[in-house]
């Protein structure tokens, strides 16, 4: 099936499949929840709020009776909060890191860090790596982490991951969002050399209007313009069910093949950053120890 005429109804049959997508209870999270749930999929609807993740339960269960649904309580800005949700789960084939805030004011995550690299970044690195055995358990298992084109626009130093010597809301949001893509990138790296069967794809939505697109009195105009959560889900669901997806791909609007900029590519980063990741969230990966 060409590419440019994929849509959620082109999605196989996915029942047996067990599936989390962090921050499942809006944006483009609810979407790709519900259209997993919708092919047969148990799905754990990960979410902050438990009372915002109750309310996107039941209306995945209206949308579709009789769905494989579930909530389950998580804080990517706490560790502490990644750690239990992670021992909840007793199978795993698909995890969306999905979740995601930007643009916002300086400020840290329970365990200090920076909040949108803490969240966005480390939060998803922890969880994954909490939840490889799982995945590593059931052939054919799938990461999809989302990115975005601000990638290209992002830098990340080492000796200022506090951002310290000067914050930018836009910058930050960049930095962790190259570091999602560096990460899904060398996820799939380490697989291939540990020889575990596990497909890491990244991918870019497109422009959506989520609850963190606030843009003042033009925002119902700006709005206008933006894609709908469920458009902008398309590139997840495709990268999370299509035969044709092969690991370390990076997905975009339409379900159509991106080109990662030159930094999100760097095989030296990308460890390093991995090494720092590692040391700062206490989870080491040990199932991709290369063999």
């Amino acid at each position: 099936m060409a590419m440019a005429t994929w849509t959620p109804s082109s999605m196989p049959d996915l029942t047996g499949k067990r599936a989390v997508v962090t921050g499942a209870n809006s944006g483009i999270g609810l979407p790709t929840a519900l259209e997993l749930a919708r092919h047969g999929a148990h799905v754990i609807v990960a979410a902050r709020n438990p009372v915002k993740g109750e309310e996107a339960v039941r209306q995945i269960l209206r949308e579709v009776p009789g769905a494989q649904v579930e909530l389950g309580v998580l804080d990517l800005a706490d560790l502490g909060s990644v750690r239990r949700f992670a021992a909840g789960v007793d199978a795993l084939d698909l995890l969306v890191n999905n979740a995601g805030i930007g643009l916002v004011p300086r400020q840290q995550t329970k365990d200090g860090f920076e909040l949108q690299f803490g969240t966005n970044h480390l939060g998803h690195f922890a969880l994954t790596g909490l939840l490889l055995p799982r995945l590593a358990e059931r052939p054919g298992a799938r990461v999809v982490t989302v990115s975005s084109d601000a990638h290209a626009a992002g830098r990340i130093d080492f000796d200022d991951l506090g951002l310290e010597r000067g914050y930018g809301r836009m910058s930050a949001y960049a930095r962790s969002k190259l570091a999602n893509l560096l990460f899904a990138l060398e996820l799939q790296r380490r697989a291939d050399r540990a020889g575990v069967d596990l497909k890491s794809t990244a991918v870019h939505p497109g422009t959506v209007a989520t609850n963190f697109m606030r843009v003042g009195p033009l925002q119902p105009l700006v709005r206008l313009l933006l894609k709908s959560p469920a458009t902008g889900a398309v590139p997840s669901l495709y990268a999370a069910t299509s035969p044709d997806v092969r690991g370390g791909e990076y997905w975009g609007p339409g379900a159509k093949p991106m080109r990662a900029s030159a930094t999100a590519r760097s095989e030296e980063l990308a460890a390093r950053l991995w090494e720092v990741s590692a040391e700062l969230t206490g989870v080491h990966f040990e199932q991709l120890a290369a063999r």
